[in-house]
């Protein structure tokens, strides 16, 4: 399905109340058109109950496991939604957000920046539905472009949009974000991540990797051991380094027959350099009545040699720059310290997820992820679940029979376009390849060799 794009803007400034006001700064992406399928965005929030109660069903089998997400299952074709998980996990649902970090000369209006951008990257599961796509098998990639218009408003401070490579004004300028992802394991499964604006001078990677366990009415996924979170680095600011966690999600609504999740945990965002830190508590939700979505926030200075408080009410007020609350569903405002009046950093409600710019099918190499996937994808299309399981065991077939190979000859699986399948510091490096790879895609230039090796 087409995802759409919004034609308003992001909202600014409003009066003390958390009232409803116009839509901010934020740039429509609705003239995109795309190389080949568009954004893996399910809009349609009905869901299938027959399904659910499949899922459910399958799922009580596990009751108890520590983390079903490593253990070997495989689930009927027809629970899946037919999208490939390289193409449906990623943090640049406004990518507009992500160019926009570091136009601020000031620290703190840079930390709002991270911060617009964090309630946007997720934004595929409040305007849609949470769904299942494929398991990643290893070696797998996805690799995409997204096009948009330099023209977010400023938060905070004097701010200077301008070219990392030309030093010329890219104020409402056309920006390209190039991203690429590769499985590089499979027990555990993790996959790598690299998103690249040169122009800008911005870039982001990670690792991700998750730890889920089904409760008996819900599945509380939590970042895995190698998930250490989003690291962006502003080349046009002494390489000031941003560290995004991620924090647990609960995945609910199976006995009502509609998918949601919902999030009771605090995450961390910080920057040594600036020595600025982000506390943000999403509120645990009732039992009873609606729920809220609700998220609070302290943005305060901190000591990166010291840095032990992990509580909103342990920041001591001296410290505090401002602080943050809202509706992650809706809007997010913010408060200078000093001030009585809030802002809006955020109005998330004319938003939705920007369509990416993939390779055509037929510029895809083997392995990459809507290529390899094509086959189980129009089976499930077609409704033909028979054959599209019959389809998704071979490959999960395969990939055993791959790994058995490797292990009777003693050899230790290499990604392709990242270095290494996991780091200590959370923070994969690409090889000659995975920077080749960005190049091209920078330069709308897809042509790739084969991979010697794959993973299935």
């Amino acid at each position: 399905m087409t995802s759409p794009s919004s034609r308003e803007p992001l909202s600014n400034k409003t009066e003390a109340s958390p009232a409803p006001s116009p839509p901010t700064s934020i740039a429509s992406n609705a003239d995109t058109t795309t190389t080949s399928r568009p954004d893996a965005y399910v809009s349609d929030k009905s869901d299938d109950s027959s399904k659910l109660k499949t899922l459910l069903g399958i799922l009580r089998k596990f009751i108890g496991v520590s983390d079903i997400a490593s253990v070997r299952f495989s689930l009927p074709a027809q629970l899946l939604e037919p999208t490939p998980n390289l193409e449906y996990w990623n943090y640049l649902d406004r990518p507009e957000t992500f160019v926009a970090i570091g136009d601020s000369n000031d620290g703190l209006g840079r930390m709002f920046e991270v911060l617009r951008f964090w309630f946007t990257k997720d934004l595929k599961y409040v305007k849609g539905k949470p769904c299942k796509p494929y398991n990643s098998t290893l070696g797998e990639f996805f690799r995409c472009n997204w096009e948009v218009k330099d023209n977010a408003l400023q938060i905070l401070g004097e701010t200077h949009k301008e070219s990392a490579t030309h030093h010329v004004d890219t104020k409402n300028k056309q920006i390209r974000v190039s991203y690429i992802t590769e499985q590089t394991s499979h027990h555990p499964p993790v996959s790598a991540f690299f998103v690249d604006c040169p122009v800008k001078g911005i870039s982001a990677r990670g690792f991700d990797q998750i730890s889920a366990k089904f409760t008996g009415t819900s599945i509380r996924v939590t970042p895995g051991v190698h998930n250490l979170g989003i690291f962006i680095n502003l080349k046009n600011r002494d390489d000031e380094e941003y560290q995004l966690t991620h924090p647990i999600a609960h995945l609910g609504g199976m006995l009502r027959g509609s998918l949601s999740v919902t999030v009771a945990d605090s995450c961390f965002l910080t920057c040594r350099k600036t020595k600025i830190k982000v506390i943000l508590h999403y509120l645990e939700e009732s039992w009873l009545g609606k729920t809220q979505n609700k998220v609070n926030g302290v943005v305060y200075t901190y000591d990166p040699e010291n840095d032990n408080k992990t509580r909103i009410k342990d920041i001591p007020e001296k410290d505090v720059l401002a602080r943050l609350e809202g509706c992650w569903h809706d809007q997010i405002f913010y408060t200078l310290q000093g001030s009585k009046d809030s802002s809006v950093l955020l109005d998330l409600r004319p938003l939705f997820p920007t369509a990416k710019i993939i390779p055509p099918i037929d510029q895809q190499l083997p392995n990459e992820s809507q290529r390899f996937w094509a086959s189980v994808t129009s089976a499930i299309k077609s409704k033909q679940y028979t054959e599209a399981t019959k389809l998704k065991q071979e490959i999960e077939e395969r990939q055993r029979d791959k790994a058995t190979q490797r292990k009777d000859k003693n050899e230790e699986w290499k990604p392709r376009f990242f270095t290494d399948a996991v780091t200590a510091s959370g923070k994969p490096d690409l090889t000659e390849d995975g920077k080749r790879a960005l190049q091209g895609l920078q330069a709308e230039d897809y042509g790739l060799k084969d991979s010697e090796v794959t993973g299935a």
